[in-house]
Protein backbone atom coordinates (compact mmCIF):
# COMPACT_ATOMS: atom_id res chain seq x y z
CA UNK A 1 0.00 0.00 0.00
CA UNK A 2 1.46 3.53 -0.36
CA UNK A 3 1.07 6.27 1.39
CA UNK A 4 1.89 10.25 0.86
CA UNK A 5 2.84 12.61 2.69
CA UNK A 6 2.05 16.29 1.82
CA UNK A 7 3.19 18.57 4.43
CA UNK A 8 6.38 18.51 6.45
CA UNK A 9 6.90 15.86 9.25
CA UNK A 10 9.63 14.78 10.93
CA UNK A 11 11.65 12.20 9.00
CA UNK A 12 11.26 9.37 12.06
CA UNK A 13 7.53 9.52 10.99
CA UNK A 14 8.51 8.81 7.28
CA UNK A 15 10.58 5.64 8.81
CA UNK A 16 7.91 4.02 11.44
CA UNK A 17 5.59 3.89 7.70
CA UNK A 18 8.39 1.89 5.82
CA UNK A 19 9.32 0.02 8.57
CA UNK A 20 5.36 -1.14 8.71
CA UNK A 21 6.11 -2.42 5.17
CA UNK A 22 4.62 0.56 3.14
CA UNK A 23 5.33 2.41 0.31
CA UNK A 24 6.05 6.47 1.26
CA UNK A 25 6.30 9.36 -1.00
CA UNK A 26 7.28 12.52 0.43
CA UNK A 27 5.97 15.85 -1.92
CA UNK A 28 5.22 19.03 -0.03
CA UNK A 29 4.33 21.98 -1.30
CA UNK A 30 1.70 20.78 -3.85
CA UNK A 31 -1.19 22.96 -6.01
CA UNK A 32 -4.45 21.68 -5.31
CA UNK A 33 -4.65 20.47 -9.10
CA UNK A 34 -1.06 18.48 -8.58
CA UNK A 35 -2.83 16.91 -5.20
CA UNK A 36 -6.02 16.05 -7.29
CA UNK A 37 -4.00 14.66 -10.41
CA UNK A 38 -2.04 11.78 -8.02
CA UNK A 39 -4.36 10.78 -4.67
CA UNK A 40 -5.94 8.43 -6.83
CA UNK A 41 -2.49 5.71 -6.46
CA UNK A 42 -2.45 6.45 -2.78
CA UNK A 43 -4.50 4.51 0.44
CA UNK A 44 -3.33 6.93 2.63
CA UNK A 45 -2.68 10.74 3.32
CA UNK A 46 -0.58 12.26 6.00
CA UNK A 47 -1.42 16.43 6.28
CA UNK A 48 -0.28 19.08 8.77
CA UNK A 49 -2.51 22.19 8.18
CA UNK A 50 -0.71 23.50 4.69
CA UNK A 51 -2.26 21.01 2.85
CA UNK A 52 -6.48 21.57 1.60
CA UNK A 53 -8.44 17.73 1.80
CA UNK A 54 -11.52 19.52 -0.16
CA UNK A 55 -14.70 17.42 -1.17
CA UNK A 56 -13.08 17.58 -4.39
CA UNK A 57 -9.79 16.13 -3.61
CA UNK A 58 -11.29 13.46 -1.59
CA UNK A 59 -13.89 12.32 -4.55
CA UNK A 60 -11.16 11.79 -6.95
CA UNK A 61 -9.39 9.76 -4.06
CA UNK A 62 -10.10 6.07 -5.59
CA UNK A 63 -8.19 4.19 -3.07
CA UNK A 64 -7.78 6.16 -0.21
CA UNK A 65 -8.36 4.48 3.36
CA UNK A 66 -7.07 6.98 6.10
CA UNK A 67 -6.16 10.71 6.31
CA UNK A 68 -4.21 11.28 9.12
CA UNK A 69 -3.22 14.75 10.74
CA UNK A 70 0.23 15.57 12.31
CA UNK A 71 -1.62 17.62 15.01
CA UNK A 72 -5.49 18.02 16.57
CA UNK A 73 -6.93 20.63 14.34
CA UNK A 74 -8.82 19.41 11.17
CA UNK A 75 -10.14 22.45 9.55
CA UNK A 76 -8.41 21.96 6.12
CA UNK A 77 -10.04 18.33 6.02
CA UNK A 78 -13.39 18.04 4.73
CA UNK A 79 -14.24 15.81 7.30
CA UNK A 80 -18.63 14.76 6.20
CA UNK A 81 -17.23 14.06 2.56
CA UNK A 82 -14.74 11.50 4.06
CA UNK A 83 -16.88 10.14 6.06
CA UNK A 84 -19.58 9.86 3.29
CA UNK A 85 -17.25 7.80 0.79
CA UNK A 86 -15.86 5.89 3.98
CA UNK A 87 -12.66 7.45 4.88
CA UNK A 88 -11.10 7.30 8.18
CA UNK A 89 -10.28 10.88 9.16
CA UNK A 90 -7.73 10.89 12.62
CA UNK A 91 -5.79 13.31 14.60
CA UNK A 92 -3.34 13.63 17.31
CA UNK A 93 -5.24 14.98 19.98
CA UNK A 94 -2.84 15.76 23.14
CA UNK A 95 -0.06 15.85 21.44
CA UNK A 96 -0.08 19.55 21.45
CA UNK A 97 -1.34 20.35 24.86
CA UNK A 98 1.96 20.71 26.72
CA UNK A 99 3.22 22.90 24.53
CA UNK A 100 0.58 24.89 23.74
CA UNK A 101 0.26 25.68 27.38
CA UNK A 102 4.01 26.29 27.63
CA UNK A 103 3.28 29.01 25.14
CA UNK A 104 0.76 30.54 27.35
CA UNK A 105 2.49 30.85 30.42
CA UNK A 106 5.32 32.27 28.33
CA UNK A 107 2.93 34.95 27.28
CA UNK A 108 1.79 36.00 30.58
CA UNK A 109 4.66 36.46 31.84
CA UNK A 110 6.25 38.24 28.65
CA UNK A 111 2.90 40.55 29.00
CA UNK A 112 3.68 41.05 32.85
CA UNK A 113 7.01 41.83 32.34
CA UNK A 114 7.26 43.53 28.81
CA UNK A 115 10.23 41.17 27.99
CA UNK A 116 9.87 41.86 23.87
CA UNK A 117 9.66 45.64 24.00
CA UNK A 118 12.27 45.90 26.63
CA UNK A 119 14.32 43.72 24.92
CA UNK A 120 13.67 45.69 21.16
CA UNK A 121 14.33 48.97 23.44
CA UNK A 122 17.53 47.44 24.51
CA UNK A 123 18.27 46.44 20.66
CA UNK A 124 17.65 50.12 19.62
CA UNK A 125 20.67 51.08 21.73
CA UNK A 126 18.33 52.41 24.82
CA UNK A 127 18.70 51.58 28.60
CA UNK A 128 14.72 52.85 29.35
CA UNK A 129 14.69 50.86 32.60
CA UNK A 130 12.27 53.23 34.19
CA UNK A 131 9.82 52.76 31.34
CA UNK A 132 9.51 49.18 31.33
CA UNK A 133 7.97 48.51 34.88
CA UNK A 134 6.02 44.92 35.18
CA UNK A 135 3.74 43.41 37.37
CA UNK A 136 4.01 40.11 39.73
CA UNK A 137 1.63 37.13 38.77
CA UNK A 138 2.30 36.05 42.48
CA UNK A 139 -0.99 36.73 44.68
CA UNK A 140 -2.87 37.49 41.24
CA UNK A 141 -6.46 35.96 40.21
CA UNK A 142 -5.87 34.14 36.58
CA UNK A 143 -9.01 33.22 35.05
CA UNK A 144 -9.14 30.47 32.75
CA UNK A 145 -12.34 30.33 30.82
CA UNK A 146 -12.15 26.38 29.27
CA UNK A 147 -10.89 23.79 31.73
CA UNK A 148 -9.74 21.21 29.15
CA UNK A 149 -6.55 19.37 28.68
CA UNK A 150 -4.44 23.22 27.99
CA UNK A 151 -6.41 24.51 30.31
CA UNK A 152 -5.68 22.23 33.20
CA UNK A 153 -2.25 22.25 32.16
CA UNK A 154 -1.60 26.06 32.51
CA UNK A 155 -3.37 26.02 35.82
CA UNK A 156 -0.98 23.88 37.06
CA UNK A 157 1.68 26.31 36.12
CA UNK A 158 -0.05 29.23 37.49
CA UNK A 159 -0.58 27.58 40.86
CA UNK A 160 2.72 26.89 41.21
CA UNK A 161 3.57 31.01 40.75
CA UNK A 162 1.53 30.96 43.64
CA UNK A 163 -1.21 32.61 41.28
CA UNK A 164 -4.97 31.83 43.02
CA UNK A 165 -6.63 30.64 39.69
CA UNK A 166 -10.73 30.18 38.94
CA UNK A 167 -11.99 28.57 35.99
CA UNK A 168 -15.29 28.25 34.04
CA UNK A 169 -16.55 25.34 31.98
CA UNK A 170 -19.92 24.15 32.11
CA UNK A 171 -18.74 20.17 31.98
CA UNK A 172 -16.42 20.94 35.09
CA UNK A 173 -17.80 19.36 38.01
CA UNK A 174 -17.21 20.82 41.48
CA UNK A 175 -15.33 17.91 42.92
CA UNK A 176 -12.99 17.86 39.98
CA UNK A 177 -11.89 22.22 40.17
CA UNK A 178 -11.44 21.22 43.63
CA UNK A 179 -8.94 18.48 43.17
CA UNK A 180 -7.28 20.23 40.80
CA UNK A 181 -7.00 23.62 43.01
CA UNK A 182 -9.70 25.58 41.07
CA UNK A 183 -12.35 27.75 41.93
CA UNK A 184 -14.93 27.19 39.68
CA UNK A 185 -17.15 29.97 39.08
CA UNK A 186 -19.45 31.38 36.16
CA UNK A 187 -18.09 33.36 33.30
CA UNK A 188 -19.57 36.55 34.64
CA UNK A 189 -17.24 36.50 37.70
CA UNK A 190 -14.26 35.54 35.58
CA UNK A 191 -14.20 39.00 34.12
CA UNK A 192 -15.03 40.64 37.25
CA UNK A 193 -12.39 39.21 39.24
CA UNK A 194 -9.45 38.23 37.16
CA UNK A 195 -6.02 40.32 36.92
CA UNK A 196 -5.58 38.04 33.83
CA UNK A 197 -7.70 36.19 31.65
CA UNK A 198 -6.41 33.42 29.62
CA UNK A 199 -8.89 31.55 26.62
CA UNK A 200 -8.79 27.89 26.19
CA UNK A 201 -12.27 27.23 24.12
CA UNK A 202 -12.83 26.09 20.64
CA UNK A 203 -14.95 29.03 18.42
CA UNK A 204 -18.29 28.58 18.48
CA UNK A 205 -21.51 30.98 17.78
CA UNK A 206 -21.43 30.97 21.26
CA UNK A 207 -17.90 31.93 22.33
CA UNK A 208 -17.31 34.05 18.96
CA UNK A 209 -17.33 37.67 20.03
CA UNK A 210 -17.12 36.61 23.66
CA UNK A 211 -14.83 39.06 24.31
CA UNK A 212 -16.38 42.57 23.81
CA UNK A 213 -16.86 46.26 24.69
CA UNK A 214 -19.63 44.70 27.04
CA UNK A 215 -17.73 42.01 28.54
CA UNK A 216 -14.86 44.04 29.00
CA UNK A 217 -16.26 46.89 31.07
CA UNK A 218 -17.37 44.40 33.12
CA UNK A 219 -13.75 43.54 33.81
CA UNK A 220 -11.58 45.13 36.59
CA UNK A 221 -9.59 48.12 35.66
CA UNK A 222 -5.97 47.08 33.90
CA UNK A 223 -6.92 43.82 33.23
CA UNK A 224 -4.56 41.28 31.34
CA UNK A 225 -5.81 39.30 28.16
CA UNK A 226 -4.26 36.35 26.56
CA UNK A 227 -5.27 34.52 23.78
CA UNK A 228 -3.46 30.94 22.19
CA UNK A 229 -6.92 29.38 21.49
CA UNK A 230 -8.77 30.18 18.41
CA UNK A 231 -8.99 34.21 16.67
CA UNK A 232 -12.79 35.58 16.51
CA UNK A 233 -12.77 34.86 20.14
CA UNK A 234 -11.32 38.28 20.98
CA UNK A 235 -12.77 40.74 19.24
CA UNK A 236 -10.34 43.07 17.63
CA UNK A 237 -11.37 46.55 17.43
CA UNK A 238 -12.88 46.30 21.00
CA UNK A 239 -9.91 45.06 22.42
CA UNK A 240 -7.54 47.80 20.97
CA UNK A 241 -10.06 50.50 22.00
CA UNK A 242 -9.89 49.29 25.54
CA UNK A 243 -5.86 49.26 25.18
CA UNK A 244 -5.80 52.38 24.02
CA UNK A 245 -8.37 53.57 26.83
CA UNK A 246 -6.06 52.05 29.64
CA UNK A 247 -9.03 49.59 30.79
CA UNK A 248 -7.16 46.95 29.53
CA UNK A 249 -3.79 47.00 30.57
CA UNK A 250 -2.27 44.25 28.03
CA UNK A 251 -2.63 41.43 25.45
CA UNK A 252 -1.25 38.79 24.67
CA UNK A 253 -2.33 37.38 21.36
CA UNK A 254 -1.28 34.35 19.44
CA UNK A 255 -4.56 33.67 17.19
CA UNK A 256 -6.29 36.58 15.00
CA UNK A 257 -9.29 36.77 13.66
CA UNK A 258 -7.25 37.06 9.85
CA UNK A 259 -3.59 34.66 9.45
CA UNK A 260 -1.68 35.89 8.42
CA UNK A 261 -2.17 39.35 9.88
CA UNK A 262 -3.51 41.93 7.12
CA UNK A 263 -0.55 45.33 6.92
CA UNK A 264 -1.96 47.79 8.79
CA UNK A 265 -3.37 45.62 11.97
CA UNK A 266 -4.27 48.18 14.50
CA UNK A 267 -3.32 46.31 17.41
CA UNK A 268 -0.25 45.66 15.94
CA UNK A 269 0.76 49.32 16.31
CA UNK A 270 0.44 49.29 20.42
CA UNK A 271 3.24 49.01 22.84
CA UNK A 272 1.27 46.98 25.41
CA UNK A 273 0.53 44.27 23.22
CA UNK A 274 2.71 41.39 22.73
CA UNK A 275 2.10 38.83 19.69
CA UNK A 276 2.74 35.67 17.93
CA UNK A 277 2.79 33.92 14.48
CA UNK A 278 0.21 31.10 15.85
CA UNK A 279 3.27 29.20 17.32
CA UNK A 280 1.80 27.49 20.27
CA UNK A 281 2.43 24.33 18.90
CA UNK A 282 5.15 24.98 17.61
CA UNK A 283 8.11 23.60 19.23
CA UNK A 284 10.69 20.76 18.26
CA UNK A 285 9.05 18.63 20.66
CA UNK A 286 5.28 18.71 19.63
CA UNK A 287 6.12 18.27 16.00
CA UNK A 288 8.06 15.47 16.30
CA UNK A 289 5.52 13.82 19.17
CA UNK A 290 2.47 14.09 16.46
CA UNK A 291 4.40 13.25 13.69
CA UNK A 292 5.67 9.52 15.05
CA UNK A 293 1.92 9.60 16.44
CA UNK A 294 0.47 10.02 13.47
CA UNK A 295 2.78 7.22 11.48
CA UNK A 296 1.89 5.05 13.91
CA UNK A 297 -1.65 5.07 13.41
CA UNK A 298 -1.65 5.02 10.19
CA UNK A 299 0.39 1.91 9.82
CA UNK A 300 -1.42 0.05 12.17
CA UNK A 301 -4.55 0.95 10.25
CA UNK A 302 -3.42 0.21 6.73
CA UNK A 303 -1.47 -3.16 7.41
CA UNK A 304 -3.57 -4.45 10.65
CA UNK A 305 -6.96 -2.71 10.58
CA UNK A 306 -7.34 -0.97 14.08
CA UNK A 307 -8.50 2.75 14.22
CA UNK A 308 -7.31 4.64 16.87
CA UNK A 309 -8.06 8.54 17.23
CA UNK A 310 -10.36 8.99 14.19
CA UNK A 311 -12.68 11.56 14.39
CA UNK A 312 -15.47 9.85 12.37
CA UNK A 313 -15.64 6.34 12.88
CA UNK A 314 -15.24 4.18 16.24
CA UNK A 315 -13.60 0.90 16.65
CA UNK A 316 -16.27 -1.28 15.13
CA UNK A 317 -15.68 -4.74 12.66
CA UNK A 318 -16.10 -4.09 8.95
CA UNK A 319 -19.47 -6.12 8.45
CA UNK A 320 -21.18 -3.58 11.24
CA UNK A 321 -20.19 -0.25 10.11
CA UNK A 322 -22.42 0.39 7.15
CA UNK A 323 -25.64 -0.75 9.65
CA UNK A 324 -24.49 1.37 12.60
CA UNK A 325 -23.38 4.15 10.32
CA UNK A 326 -26.61 6.29 10.44
CA UNK A 327 -27.29 5.79 13.93
CA UNK A 328 -23.83 7.23 14.57
CA UNK A 329 -24.62 10.32 12.89
CA UNK A 330 -27.87 10.77 14.33
CA UNK A 331 -26.83 10.49 18.21
CA UNK A 332 -23.47 12.68 16.81
CA UNK A 333 -25.83 14.91 15.38
CA UNK A 334 -28.16 15.12 18.72
CA UNK A 335 -25.57 15.12 20.82
CA UNK A 336 -23.92 18.30 19.14
CA UNK A 337 -27.42 20.20 19.02
CA UNK A 338 -28.30 19.28 22.74
CA UNK A 339 -25.15 20.74 23.90
CA UNK A 340 -25.31 23.89 21.89
CA UNK A 341 -29.35 24.43 23.25
CA UNK A 342 -28.83 22.84 26.71
CA UNK A 343 -27.24 25.55 29.23
CA UNK A 344 -25.81 24.26 32.35
CA UNK A 345 -23.61 21.80 33.84
CA UNK A 346 -24.49 17.92 32.70
CA UNK A 347 -23.69 15.42 35.24
CA UNK A 348 -25.98 12.75 33.65
CA UNK A 349 -26.78 11.54 30.33
CA UNK A 350 -28.91 8.71 29.58
CA UNK A 351 -29.91 7.21 26.16
CA UNK A 352 -32.69 5.44 25.42
CA UNK A 353 -32.70 3.11 22.57
CA UNK A 354 -35.92 2.26 21.24
CA UNK A 355 -37.67 0.25 18.40
CA UNK A 356 -34.92 -1.46 15.77
CA UNK A 357 -31.85 0.52 17.49
CA UNK A 358 -32.76 -1.63 20.61
CA UNK A 359 -31.23 -4.77 18.73
CA UNK A 360 -27.87 -2.59 17.81
CA UNK A 361 -24.58 -3.17 19.17
CA UNK A 362 -25.23 0.39 20.51
CA UNK A 363 -21.50 0.97 22.43
CA UNK A 364 -20.21 2.91 19.48
CA UNK A 365 -23.39 5.12 19.15
CA UNK A 366 -23.08 5.77 22.49
CA UNK A 367 -19.90 7.18 21.82
CA UNK A 368 -20.91 9.18 18.82
CA UNK A 369 -23.75 10.65 21.15
CA UNK A 370 -21.16 11.88 23.72
CA UNK A 371 -18.45 12.96 20.92
CA UNK A 372 -21.42 15.12 20.09
CA UNK A 373 -22.14 16.55 23.19
CA UNK A 374 -18.59 17.35 24.28
CA UNK A 375 -17.06 18.78 21.16
CA UNK A 376 -18.46 22.56 20.94
CA UNK A 377 -17.49 23.75 24.22
CA UNK A 378 -14.01 21.68 24.63
CA UNK A 379 -11.09 23.33 23.61
CA UNK A 380 -9.41 19.60 22.80
CA UNK A 381 -10.25 17.22 19.80
CA UNK A 382 -12.75 14.95 21.03
CA UNK A 383 -13.59 11.77 19.22
CA UNK A 384 -14.54 7.98 19.43
CA UNK A 385 -11.48 7.11 21.43
CA UNK A 386 -11.64 9.61 24.08
CA UNK A 387 -15.27 10.78 24.12
CA UNK A 388 -16.18 7.83 27.37
CA UNK A 389 -12.70 9.03 29.36
CA UNK A 390 -13.43 12.75 28.84
CA UNK A 391 -17.45 12.08 29.98
CA UNK A 392 -15.63 10.77 32.71
CA UNK A 393 -13.20 12.90 33.83
CA UNK A 394 -15.78 15.54 34.07
CA UNK A 395 -17.72 13.71 36.35
CA UNK A 396 -20.89 13.15 34.21
CA UNK A 397 -22.53 9.25 34.69
CA UNK A 398 -23.63 8.07 31.20
CA UNK A 399 -26.23 5.07 31.27
CA UNK A 400 -28.16 3.42 28.57
CA UNK A 401 -31.61 1.37 28.36
CA UNK A 402 -33.49 -0.24 25.98
CA UNK A 403 -36.78 -0.92 24.75
CA UNK A 404 -38.57 -2.71 21.91
CA UNK A 405 -41.92 -0.21 22.08
CA UNK A 406 -40.85 3.02 19.60
CA UNK A 407 -44.60 4.57 19.46
CA UNK A 408 -44.84 6.16 16.33
CA UNK A 409 -41.45 5.00 14.51
CA UNK A 410 -39.25 2.00 13.57
CA UNK A 411 -36.84 3.22 15.69
CA UNK A 412 -35.58 5.99 18.25
CA UNK A 413 -32.79 7.24 19.81
CA UNK A 414 -33.39 9.76 23.09
CA UNK A 415 -30.74 11.84 24.66
CA UNK A 416 -32.29 12.61 28.11
CA UNK A 417 -29.93 14.93 30.43
CA UNK A 418 -29.99 15.65 33.76
CA UNK A 419 -28.56 19.64 34.26
CA UNK A 420 -28.27 21.68 37.36
CA UNK A 421 -30.60 18.72 38.34
CA UNK A 422 -33.76 19.14 35.91
CA UNK A 423 -34.20 16.35 33.12
CA UNK A 424 -33.39 17.72 29.98
CA UNK A 425 -34.98 15.68 26.84
CA UNK A 426 -34.05 15.52 22.76
CA UNK A 427 -35.21 12.48 20.22
CA UNK A 428 -34.15 11.25 17.11
CA UNK A 429 -35.15 9.05 14.66
CA UNK A 430 -33.90 8.21 11.31
CA UNK A 431 -36.11 8.29 8.05
CA UNK A 432 -35.83 5.91 5.49
CA UNK A 433 -33.21 4.12 7.54
CA UNK A 434 -30.88 6.43 6.98
CA UNK A 435 -31.78 9.94 7.24
CA UNK A 436 -31.61 11.54 11.00
CA UNK A 437 -34.17 13.85 11.98
CA UNK A 438 -35.09 15.45 15.08
CA UNK A 439 -38.62 14.59 16.32
CA UNK A 440 -38.83 16.15 20.35
CA UNK A 441 -37.48 18.86 22.66
CA UNK A 442 -38.31 18.19 25.90
CA UNK A 443 -41.91 18.26 25.61
CA UNK A 444 -42.50 20.04 22.46
CA UNK A 445 -43.45 17.83 19.12
CA UNK A 446 -41.12 19.15 16.16
CA UNK A 447 -39.48 17.28 13.15
CA UNK A 448 -36.65 19.15 11.46
CA UNK A 449 -33.29 17.98 9.98
CA UNK A 450 -30.18 17.93 12.00
CA UNK A 451 -27.97 19.60 9.79
CA UNK A 452 -26.20 23.35 8.94
CA UNK A 453 -26.92 26.73 10.72
CA UNK A 454 -30.35 26.75 12.86
CA UNK A 455 -31.67 28.89 15.02
CA UNK A 456 -33.11 27.94 18.27
CA UNK A 457 -35.78 29.78 19.51
CA UNK A 458 -38.16 30.05 22.33
CA UNK A 459 -41.04 32.14 22.10
CA UNK A 460 -44.59 32.71 23.41
CA UNK A 461 -47.42 31.20 20.93
CA UNK A 462 -48.11 34.59 19.52
CA UNK A 463 -49.53 35.94 16.10
CA UNK A 464 -46.36 38.01 14.37
CA UNK A 465 -43.67 36.00 15.55
CA UNK A 466 -42.79 34.06 12.54
CA UNK A 467 -43.53 36.92 10.16
CA UNK A 468 -41.14 39.17 12.14
CA UNK A 469 -38.23 36.36 12.18
CA UNK A 470 -38.91 36.12 8.03
CA UNK A 471 -38.68 39.46 7.61
CA UNK A 472 -36.00 40.27 9.85
CA UNK A 473 -33.87 37.43 7.86
CA UNK A 474 -35.15 38.83 4.49
CA UNK A 475 -33.65 42.25 5.59
CA UNK A 476 -30.45 40.96 6.24
CA UNK A 477 -30.09 39.14 3.17
CA UNK A 478 -30.19 36.13 4.78
CA UNK A 479 -32.08 33.04 3.17
CA UNK A 480 -34.12 30.77 4.92
CA UNK A 481 -34.08 27.04 4.08
CA UNK A 482 -36.75 25.39 6.34
CA UNK A 483 -38.70 26.74 9.34
CA UNK A 484 -40.35 23.86 11.77
CA UNK A 485 -42.51 24.79 14.84
CA UNK A 486 -43.29 23.01 18.09
CA UNK A 487 -45.93 24.21 20.92
CA UNK A 488 -47.05 22.72 24.02
CA UNK A 489 -50.40 24.51 23.65
CA UNK A 490 -52.38 27.29 21.82
CA UNK A 491 -51.39 30.43 22.95
CA UNK A 492 -48.29 29.17 25.57
CA UNK A 493 -44.68 28.35 24.94
CA UNK A 494 -43.39 27.80 21.31
CA UNK A 495 -40.34 26.60 19.87
CA UNK A 496 -38.90 27.68 16.43
CA UNK A 497 -35.90 26.19 14.29
CA UNK A 498 -35.02 27.86 11.70
CA UNK A 499 -32.53 26.42 9.10
CA UNK A 500 -30.78 29.06 7.32
CA UNK A 501 -27.95 29.21 4.18
CA UNK A 502 -25.42 31.31 6.39
CA UNK A 503 -24.79 32.24 9.72
CA UNK A 504 -26.22 35.26 11.76
CA UNK A 505 -23.88 37.60 13.07
CA UNK A 506 -23.70 38.49 16.72
CA UNK A 507 -25.47 42.16 16.17
CA UNK A 508 -27.73 39.84 14.16
CA UNK A 509 -28.66 37.97 16.63
CA UNK A 510 -29.10 40.78 19.40
CA UNK A 511 -31.40 42.29 16.99
CA UNK A 512 -33.66 38.90 16.64
CA UNK A 513 -33.59 38.44 20.57
CA UNK A 514 -35.24 42.15 20.75
CA UNK A 515 -38.28 41.36 18.95
CA UNK A 516 -41.54 41.31 20.97
CA UNK A 517 -42.44 37.24 22.25
CA UNK A 518 -38.81 35.89 21.59
CA UNK A 519 -37.73 34.58 24.63
CA UNK A 520 -34.11 33.26 23.64
CA UNK A 521 -32.43 32.36 20.94
CA UNK A 522 -29.46 30.08 20.31
CA UNK A 523 -27.66 30.01 17.36
CA UNK A 524 -26.27 25.91 16.25
CA UNK A 525 -24.22 24.58 13.80
CA UNK A 526 -23.96 20.87 13.01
Amino acid sequence: MKVLVSDPISPKGVEILKKAGLEVDVKTGMKPDELKACIGEYHGLVVRSETKVTSEIINVATNLKVIGRAGSGLDNVDKAAATKKGIVVMNTPGGNTITTAEHTIAMMFSMARQVPQATASMKAGKWEKKRFMGVELFNKTLGIVGIGNIGKEVAKRALAFGMHVVGYDPYLSDENAREMGIEKVEIQDIFKRSDFITLHTPMTAETRNLINKETIKTMKDGVRIINCSRGGIVNEQDLYDALNSGKVAGAALDVFEKEPLPAGTPLLTLDNVVCTPHLGASTEDAQENVALAVAEQIADYLVHGVIRNAVNFPSVPAEQAQKLQPYLTLAEKLGSFASQVFEGAVTEITIEYRGDASELNTAPVTIALLKGYMTPILEETVNFVNASIIAKERGIEVKETRSADAGDYQSMVILKARIDGKERQLAGTLFSKKDPRVVRIDNFPVEFIPEGNLLFIFNNDRPGVIGNIGSYLGKCNINIARMHFGRESAGGMAISVVSIDVPVTHEQLEEIKKMPNILSVKVVSL
